[in-house]
């Protein structure tokens, strides 16, 4: 080609299917629709100054009080505003790696220094890894539960354990964008753990099982006085009326939540079982997505058109839930030879075994 003729960009092709950011592959609730539907009638009036209903309707249905409660775009806008209240010169923040890609990329924006810790070869936080690295210039710890990227639950003892040990003047993040994938046996009580421990601010968010990704609907709740200091961050007119609106909907449909949490819940185990069949070690996950680690992983998704989230070593994450999307995931893997490390199982387990006290649909 002559240097002075234009390159030609070649269009990046549109993947058959995006898996990449563990939405719900479903549409929000009837209901839900419904009501954002009426609300966005009144878009060319402003919300309030500063959020006060919202907060009002999540704690009411928490049972913690409204100052308990801080709001925001999402729970990345929640954690930035987190971020930003505790940040300043050489303060540093203490995680599993890998997590949640956004804690490293709003840390920087904060200005905060990343401190990761290595999850175990189960895929599983270190927990007490994790608290002998807080020390004197530690502003923030992050705990998910379930773990993103790879599901696992770190067992309620181990946490609360992790809690006690962490000195009260260091917040202490738990996150629970998962938390409705949870068995019942598997959860803590949030409300109990905020009133024994001060410096604790659970987070939650209504983009994961409650399907209101686009809406951008997160928040927090702990100690009065922690969640003042993030409240002080709160950006003006920066939470629209028909998330009130939205909040109370999901609440009022908690029976249909749990038929779609069921339906999500039963296709992740089919899909699990089914590439364990296969030869590849998937951890045990209670949120709405699966880990596949291994160096092909991500390149063998990539290669049959399907959008995952990468690791660098070439793991992949991908949502579950849309039986499509499963099939296509299966027939990727079709006819590869070791595509991630074969692991084997506990004595008596079979590879393809399910997570315990799950039930799979037939």
């Amino acid at each position: 080609m002559n240097s002075s003729e234009p390159a030609v960009t070649q269009p990046i092709p549109t993947p058959r299917f995006d898996l990449t950011l563990s939405e719900n592959p479903f549409p929000p609730l009837p209901s839900v629709l419904a009501v954002v539907n009426e609300a966005i009638r009144g878009a060319n009036r402003y919300p309030e100054f500063l959020p006060r209903r919202l907060p009002a309707v999540i704690a009411a249905h928490l049972g913690v009080d409204a100052d308990q409660v801080v709001v925001g775009a999402g729970a990345t806008g929640v954690v930035l505003q987190i971020m930003r209240a505790v940040s300043g010169s050489g303060r540093r923040m203490v995680l599993a790696t890998p997590t949640f890609d956004g804690y490293p990329i709003m840390a920087a924006i904060a200005g905060l220094q990343v401190v990761g810790v290595p999850l175990d070869s189960s895929g599983r936080q270190r927990l007490t890894a994790m608290a002998r690295a807080v020390d004197e210039r530690t502003a923030l710890v992050a705990i998910c539960r379930p773990h993103n990227p790879t599901g696992t639950v770190a067992p309620a003892a181990e946490l609360k354990a992790f809690l006690f040990g962490v000195p009260r003047h260091v917040p202490v993040i738990l996150d629970e964008a998962y938390v409705e994938f949870l068995a019942d046996a598997e959860t803590v009580d949030p409300c109990e753990l905020v009133a024994r421990y001060p410096n604790l601010l659970v987070l939650r968010t209504f983009s994961k099982a409650y399907g209101l990704a686009g809406l951008r609907i997160g928040y927090a709740f702990g100690a009065p006085e922690l969640i003042a200091r993030v409240r002080r961050l709160q950006l003006p007119f920066g939470m629209p009326d028909y998330a009130v609106a939205a909040v109370r909907a999901c609440y009022a449909a908690s029976a249909e939540l749990a038929e779609r949490i069921a339906d999500i819940t039963a296709e992740r185990e089919l899909l699990r079982t089914a590439l364990r069949h296969k030869g590849l070690a998937v951890p045990c996950s209670r949120g709405n997505f699966l880990y596949l680690p291994g160096p092909a992983a991500h390149a063998t998704l990539t290669g049959a058109g399907i959008a995952a989230k990468g690791y660098p070593d070439g793991s992949a994450r991908i949502a579950v839930g849309d039986p499509r999307a499963d099939a296509a995931v299966l027939h990727a893997f079709d006819g590869r030879a070791d595509p991630v490390p074969r692991r084997r199982p506990p004595p008596g387990q079979a590879a393809g075994d399910r997570c315990a006290g799950l039930p799979v649909r037939a």
